[in-house]
């Protein structure tokens, strides 16, 4: 008997999922357990399993389009069976629930020159575009996410999804064929700051691309709302010696060279030895009560093509450096292969987000949901400090610490950050327990 396939529930925050892949197509046979397709959640790409024998016989949402939770997506049936009767209104196809990514161009008027718009110069156009009948691409979200980031030109490529969609392989495809003397490095590159010659260029309104949220990024701004508007701020700065911090990395990756230990890996070690001292923070509101957390599960925070997710690192406080090291780096290699089991980016007790990578000197994060604070990591740099009444040259960095005020109060927050710095300027400490 046919069956409707629906969108599962694949994380606890997901509201909606997108087909990321379709991994069978119409007409072929399908077994219960099987993998069907992947689908993009607010934290990962995750598989969808058949629930059901049979054949593949229609696919309702196809890759790219998102669906709210439960609705329908394929039918499994045999060959032969009717299946109208389970088939959407509107012959069969699905509405859109994600509306594909636009190229427009702006409106100009009959008094502008041809040139008016970048769009318009006399550059060779391919000969085939991905577009539909009005003439504007079929673009999925990772796709155009892939070609802004790879600097590929979308209106080179002929797409190979359904309706001529440009996706993920068509992009892939493109960087991979970048002629020779092209850099892939990644850093500063030229761009088009060349205006055509003549002094009576006119110049409309810039053309445009509306790119759908990812599921990821939805949620992010979701969450958001919900943090820094009901959640009371308050922020405490610190600005900390790193010198003996530094010296004791570089001597560690002297004696292990197999892993590398970073500054961000003895941070997270030091804010669970924080924690597990200041256990006023090592907590999180619930409405009602105030849940205090036995062991420090620490968020670090990654940054991917779709937003920022959380890894947890379990029980750190009980971890060597060595191992947080080699977690962390395990754990942001499959988060950005959106790779992650939900138990492995849900539950933390307190996090981190570190910027110091990008140059940043000090900035305060939005708290992350139930937790009670978050340390925002600043660059550590070479600073002018006192020391002994005499200015000398130091490595330093600066964090801020931002504090839920329903779970944490001025002081506690204090006595935290001190105990922090505290052993940071001093991270023998970590070998005395």
């Amino acid at each position: 008997m046919a069956k409707q396939v629906v969108m599962p529930k694949l994380s606890p925050t997901m509201e909606e999922g997108q087909l990321s892949r379709w991994l069978k197509k119409e007409g072929d046979k399908v077994s219960m357990g099987e993998p069907l397709a992947e689908i993009d959640t607010d934290k990962a790409t995750m598989e969808m399993q058949a629930l059901s024998n049979g054949v593949l016989r229609k696919i309702l949402v196809n890759e790219g389009e998102s669906a709210p939770l439960g609705q329908p997506i394929a039918i499994i049936g045999e060959p032969d069976e009717d299946i109208s009767s389970l088939l959407p209104a509107g012959n069969g196809k699905s509405p859109q629930t994600s509306p594909a990514p636009e190229v427009k161009e702006p409106e100009t008027t009959a008094k502008e020159p041809e040139a008016a718009s970048p769009a318009a110069s006399s550059e060779s156009q391919p000969a085939q575009q991905s577009a539909r009948d009005d003439g504007r691409q079929l673009i999925s979200p990772i796709a155009a996410r892939m070609a802004a980031e790879g600097g590929v030109d979308l209106k080179s490529l002929q797409g190979s999804g359904p309706g001529g969609r440009i996706v993920k392989r068509d992009v892939e495809a493109a960087m991979t064929k970048k002629p020779a003397g092209v850099s892939t490095t990644p850093g500063l590159r030229a761009v088009g700051l060349t205006r055509p010659a003549g002094k009576d260029v006119v110049y409309g309104p810039s053309a445009y691309r509306d790119e759908p949220l990812s599921e990821m990024r939805r949620t992010i701004a979701r969450r958001l709302v919900t943090s820094l508007g009901p959640v009371p701020h308050f922020f405490l700065t610190s600005q900390i010696d790193m010198e003996r911090a530094a010296d004791m990395r570089r001597s560690i990756n002297e004696l292990n060279p197999d892993i590398k230990l970073s500054i961000n890996d003895i941070i997270i070690k030091v804010a669970a030895a924080a924690l597990i001292q200041h256990p006023q923070v090592n907590a999180s509101f619930q409405d009602k009560t105030v849940r205090y957390y036995e062991h420090a599960d620490i968020g670090v925070a990654v940054a991917t093509e779709n937003g920022l997710i959380t890894p947890v690192v379990r029980a750190a406080e009980l971890k060597s450096l060595l191992e947080i090291a080699a977690e962390v780096r395990e754990l942001a290699e499959r988060a950005r292969a959106r790779k992650l089991k939900i138990e492995e980016f849900t539950g933390a007790t307190f996090s981190i987000s570190n910027l110091g990578m990008f140059g940043i000197d000090e900035f305060t994060a939005v708290i992350n949901p139930p937790e009670g604070a978050i340390l925002a990591v600043g660059a550590m740099a070479l600073s002018p400090v006192v020391k002994e009444n005499e200015v000398v040259i130091r490595q330093t960095m600066r964090v801020t610490m931002s504090c839920d005020h329903r779970v944490i109060d001025g002081a506690i927050g204090a006595q935290f950050l001190r105990t922090f710095k505290q052993i940071m300027e001093n991270p023998l400490y970590l070998f005395l327990g």
